[in-house]
């Protein structure tokens, strides 16, 4: 990720602090920005998709609570942009990334000097965290008599330098526990998306029983993938709603209470089962971190997270992977127990949400928007409702449908058509909505989530379980027959 110098000098910006290289992960800008009281920030990013000359490439604008710019923001940005004429640039000013300190260059605007600080990309992230966690306890659990072997693979984005300085220089891990840390334009040729799909190489060091602990992080650092002995998979759901069940392992939370809990729509109720038990409310919001900005600067959410391995809380306003693993080791030192026990043991608890998110990528934008303007039609006729579908042995009853809406219970901004629910007599769900993660091509999601009490009932594979659900969302939206697909791109 690059913030070049000569794009904004001709600006109202007088001051620029980058990244060393022009690295710095998503979560250490907004880690920065709130430290330094920038009035925003700049990510340049493919994030979690395919990257290099062929590939995606985004820009993201932070403001000044270091979290994602709100629609509003957005919207007068875009507003602004087609009022453009003309812009101006400087291609002759030339700053030395590598070179900590201040550079300062007299040029032609109000600012004299005009002043680029180059940073170290990990420092001030890195005592952030320190204020957060329990630093000797990981240490112990890493290095100690009692040891965890961990595998971690930054997936050649941005993660590499965090990793090694943090997990292994900080805390002890050997360096050979961190793969595929060097920093690539094209991540190596794979999308670097921590996902089975996708995250092979760890998914195949740890079905060999040697590591206990695994986890993978996207290209800007802001999502992440934990795996458990010989590849026990944690979905992002059930991640998220342990780490709030054990939000006592850190001291952070210790002293700073748990006002509350937010997670996005599609991602599965495991989360509403811990905080009625904790007795704290849970704001479902629409897809996008910006929703949990202002939860969190209002005071009402202490950890918020995403289905699509995204998990933070009010220590920063961006979605931060290295914290959440952090906290796993945090929970693995303290309860002493295996990733895999820790899991089993809060579904015995609060019961396991069978989970999957079925993407068909790379569609063409019309046909996804017809797809889904044709099953809103469908679902949210009064016909739709309490209709029953028979698949096998299993009966569903429709119990309600919606084409969801957010109501923000700070500043009163309605956010609407954030996609379609149909929820069951048995609180199954299911969820389509299109993604915004590409401009090119669209991508439909189908989310799938069945609640099930019983611990005898605890050792199915997730598809199975969910064929019954998965078999009726592909009857009423037809998408197989309307796309040609014979099924989706990613299965998580």
């Amino acid at each position: 990720m690059l913030v070049k110098a000569s794009t904004l000098q001709t600006s109202s910006i007088g001051r620029l602090v980058i990244g060393q290289n022009g690295i710095l992960s998503t979560p250490a800008v907004s880690c920065i920005i709130r430290k330094i009281k920038a009035a925003g920030g700049i990510i340049l990013t493919a994030s979690h998709s395919p990257g290099g000359p062929g590939g995606e490439f985004g820009v993201k604008f932070e403001v000044a609570n270091g979290g994602p710019a709100p629609d509003i923001v957005s919207d007068k940005i875009y507003q602004i942009s087609k009022t453009l004429e003309e812009y101006a640039i400087c291609p002759d000013l030339r700053v030395d990334l590598s070179r900590l300190g201040r550079q300062e260059f007299d040029l032609e605007n109000k600012f004299k000097p005009f002043r680029v600080e180059i940073v170290d990309s990990v420092d001030i992230y890195l005592n952030l965290l320190r204020s957060i966690f329990d630093f000797n306890a990981i240490r112990n659990l890493l290095t100690g008599p009692n040891q965890i072997k961990i595998r971690i693979d930054a997936m050649n984005g941005v993660m590499g330098p965090y990793v090694r300085r943090i997990l292994c220089d900080e805390l002890g891990a050997p360096a050979n526990s961190a793969i595929n840390c060097i920093p690539l334009e094209d991540f190596g040729g794979q999308p670097p998306d921590p996902n089975l799909t996708y995250a092979t190489a760890l998914l195949e060091a740890m079905r060999g029983g040697e590591y206990g602990f695994g986890a993978a992080f996207d290209a800007d650092g802001d999502r992440y993938m934990i795996l458990g002995q010989n590849g026990f998979f944690v979905n992002a759901s059930d991640s998220l709603a342990i780490i709030a069940a054990n939000l006592s392992c850190i001291p952070y939370f210790c002293q700073m209470g748990v006002r509350g809990f937010g997670r996005s729509m599609p991602t599965s109720t495991a989360l509403d089962k811990v905080a009625k038990a904790m007795k704290v409310p849970v704001y479902e919001t629409p897809a996008g971190w910006r929703y949990f900005s202002n939860l969190m600067d209002s005071g009402r959410c202490s950890l918020c997270g995403e289905e699509s391995f995204g998990t933070g809380s009010d220590h920063l306003r961006e979605k931060d992977g290295l914290w959440a693993v952090l906290v796993w080791l945090s929970i693995l030192g303290a309860r002493k127990q295996s990733v895999e026990e820790i899991v089993r043991d809060h579904w015995a608890k609060f019961g396991r949400h069978y989970y999957c998110r079925f993407d068909y990528e790379a569609l063409e934008p019309r046909t996804a928007y017809f797809i889904m303007r044709d099953l809103e039609a469908l679902i949210t006729d009064k016909s739709f409702s309490h209709q029953q579908f028979a698949v096998g042995n299993s009966i569903y009853s429709v119990e309600r449908t919606d084409s969801f809406e957010y109501i923000d219970p700070v500043d009163g901004t309605v956010t609407k058509r954030q996609g379609l629910r149909i929820i069951f007599s048995d609180a199954s769900r299911l969820i389509f909505r299109m993604s915004a993660s590409s401009h090119v091509r669209a991508t439909l999601r189908i989310y799938a989530e069945s609640y099930e009490k019983d611990p005898s009932q605890h050792n199915k594979e997730p598809q199975a379980v969910l064929s019954p659900l998965i078999a009726i969302a592909l009857k009423i939206s037809q998408i197989h027959e309307r796309t040609g697909r014979k099924g989706p791109t990613v299965i998580t």
